[in-house]
């Protein structure tokens, strides 16, 4: 067996989704609406020879946040320096960040709504009139210096525009947000992928893999590979539908996209909490996971097909949640199969 690098080893998917990712916004599927507004806006300021106005990048994970911060970059011919706000624990580290930066650079902040509010308020004089405010000595002795920064983009990426606050919120001149794909984009996503990983893949066994993968191009990805090592073992490494619907099968993906995790959290609300209501936190619980991914993971999607409502008092089921688990709803606490 030929060697491989020691870094794909320790990481096979983050290399493999750095090379599957794309550059350009001519490769860039989907978000087309999103796409050509930021298009023009990059165009405009290459024109005027200006950096890009604070952009916010707002939706669920895995659809292209990350990749569009990139593509933006490169299209200004910009540097990109990326963090995350879990990582700026102080206000040294975000300064240390900020002085670094040079004229037109892209300084890309993922999970910005996970930024201390102390740390946020830094970033205000800071994106909209680039200067730094640093406190120098503590007690009588300390005095407050403000630094002049180069005109920077600063492009945040977050699953909870929410959690952001007001003041931050209006100090990016464009804030976009990128919705679940369509089937059809998704199709051509996973054909692109397997062209550059050198698979062969057949249009049907491409639809299976795309309407099955959550509106979610990352997810589509991942899945594409999983797929491509049952079709390299089990079969003759081709993927057609039926290759494609086995491989999902055994990794229980169900026909809407569905996975182990989904199920067990709609079985949660209906078996154990009567349908519902039920609280996010009483359902991680319940369920072995987080209330952070729950919410930013796995609720969405199931909310958007109709499977669930959020409501203030909590999770409940819908007729069509019932309806997945073969149960129909009951005046009781107990639901009736069907």
């Amino acid at each position: 067996m030929s060697e491989r690098p020691v870094s794909t080893l320790n990481n096979p998917d983050a290399v493999l989704e750095m090379t599957l990712r794309p550059s350009l916004f001519s490769d860039f599927t989907g978000q087309p609406k999103v796409k050509e507004r930021l298009e023009i806006a990059v165009a405009a300021a290459t024109q005027r020879g200006e950096a890009l106005d604070h952009i916010l990048l707002n939706g669920p994970p895995g659809l292209g946040k990350t990749t569009l911060a990139n593509i933006l970059a490169k299209s200004m011919g910009a540097s990109l320096k990326s963090t995350s706000g879990p990582t700026i624990e102080k206000a040294a580290d975000l300064a240390g960040l900020l002085t670094n930066l040079e004229a037109g650079d892209v300084l890309f902040i993922d999970e910005i709504h996970r930024l201390q509010k102390t740390i946020e308020e830094y970033l205000y004089p800071a994106m909209e009139d680039f200067k730094l405010d640093i406190i120098i000595d503590q007690g009588p002795n300390a005095r407050s210096v403000r630094l002049n920064l180069p005109r920077f983009t600063l492009i945040g990426a977050t699953t909870r525009s929410g959690l952001l606050s007001a003041p931050l919120l209006t100090r990016f001149g464009m804030r976009e947000r990128l919705d679940y794909y369509i089937t059809a984009d998704l199709e051509k996503i996973v054909l692109r992928s397997a062209n550059l990983l050198g698979v062969e893949i057949e249009p049907g066994g491409a639809h299976e893999i795309a309407r099955r993968s959550r509106g979610t191009p990352r997810i589509a990805n991942n899945l594409l590979r999983r797929v491509r090592d049952y079709a390299q073992v089990r079969h003759d490494g081709r993927i057609t539908a039926e290759v494609a619907d086995r491989a999902l099968a055994m990794l229980e993906i169900d026909q809407n996209g569905l996975d182990e995790m989904d199920k067990r959290i709609l079985e949660t609300i209906v078996i154990k909490f009567g349908g519902g209501p039920v609280g996010v936190n009483s359902l991680a619980v319940a369920v072995g996971e987080e209330p952070d991914t729950i919410e930013e993971v796995y609720e969405p999607y199931l909310i958007m097909e109709g499977y669930l409502n959020r409501t203030p008092q909590g999770r409940v089921a819908t007729e069509l949640g019932y309806k997945k688990l073969g149960l129909k709803p009951a005046k009781g606490n107990q639901p009736s199969f069907l």
